[in-house]
């Protein structure tokens, strides 16, 4: 099947797949379906700064179970899927220094999981690339016949992109297309990818807590959690609230960048603009609207994703989904439940 086709409906078949959606905070494992359909799901933390070896032998766990309790119901799996921030080598699933993961880096995953699942082919995909074809093919994309251009924007611990140009994933010369977090939007403010002023400075979970700090000091500082703030913010908390609004024109001022660059269809953010809805997407689409390019700017939606909290656990199995072996197994082996 060519990546920019849809895939075609089918019943769950007797083989499945198992998904790792690898982010900054946890580590969710999951059981999926050639339909995007998750049969199981466990979680763990990813505790970034732990080096990578201490983390491992729980992942493998987490695995280990699922692979049990598929056996136990008749399922075969075919193929191990990840999806993990970059900068990273996707064919070799190689992740070089993701900044949310900072034990994780100079780290060959892909050759690792391989040595311990030797029976499973590995495929690893930039976590941005997979929530966009998550998105394209079960989500957004996929109640919008005719769609050929969609950008996904993770908008979780980090923030990267997926970019979706004429039905195909864009990778780029070094497969750190989507990386737009490292943009620098203001010479001053929150840091993030080790960059002050930076969009995922300012437009992540990460960053919404150093802006809040920055912006009432007294009620807010480093060692608060995202979900401390994102419970203000849903609560409806009036300085919670202007942090929120702050972040949404940032958020806007780089979407309007992409939407002039890129002539997208439709942008989808994940995560945090899910959680919070208009409190961050209505000051972005107002920036965008003022900002960007009149036709781009009508041309293009600026949504939550419509797969809503389920973004992370269905694209931890697009990386496996977009090969043609894989989908030909899954294909010819559909049956009722």
């Amino acid at each position: 099947m060519r990546e920019g086709a849809k895939f075609a409906p089918m019943t769950a078949p007797a083989r499945s797949l198992i998904g790792l959606d690898i982010g900054g905070t946890k580590i969710a494992c999951v059981e999926g379906t050639g339909t995007g359909h998750i049969l199981q799901r466990s979680e763990l933390p990813t505790e970034a700064a732990r080096p990578f070896n201490q983390t491992f032998p729980s992942i493998v766990e987490a695995i280990e179970r699922q692979l049990h309790t598929a056996h136990s119901a008749g399922r075969e799996i075919i193929a191990l899927s990840v999806a993990v921030g970059g900068p990273l080598n996707i064919e070799q699933g190689v992740l070089h220094n993701p900044p949310h993961l900072p034990g994780w880096h100079n780290l060959g995953l892909k050759q690792r999981l391989m040595q311990a699942f030797p029976g499973l082919p590995v495929y690893v995909e930039h976590d941005g690339n997979a929530g966009a074809l998550a998105e394209f093919h079960f989500g957004a994309g996929s109640s919008r016949p005719g769609i050929r251009h969609l950008i996904f924007l993770t908008f979780g611990t980090g923030l990267g992109a997926g970019f979706i140009i004429d039905g195909r994933v864009l990778h780029g010369a070094s497969d750190t297309a989507g990386e737009i977090g490292h943009w620098r939007l203001s010479r001053e403010g929150p840091e993030g990818y080790g960059k002050r002023g930076s969009w995922e400075g300012f437009a992540s979970g990460a960053g919404l807590v150093q802006l809040a700090s920055q912006m009432f000091p007294q009620r807010w500082g480093a060692q608060t959690s995202i979900r401390e703030l994102a419970d203000a913010m849903l609560g409806d908390d009036a300085e919670a609230l202007s942090v929120a609004a702050a972040a949404g024109n940032r958020m806007g001022q780089g979407l309007a960048l992409l939407v002039d660059a890129l002539n997208p269809q439709l942008i989808v953010l994940g995560s945090l603009a899910v959680l919070l809805g208009e409190r961050v997407l209505a000051p972005a689409r107002q920036v965008v609207a003022r900002e960007a390019l009149p036709a781009a700017a009508a041309a293009c939606e600026i949504v939550a994703a419509q797969l809503g909290m389920r973004i992370g656990d269905v694209a931890a199995l697009m990386a496996a989904l977009r090969n043609e072996r894989v989908l030909g197994l899954l294909a010819a082996t559909a049956a009722p439940q």
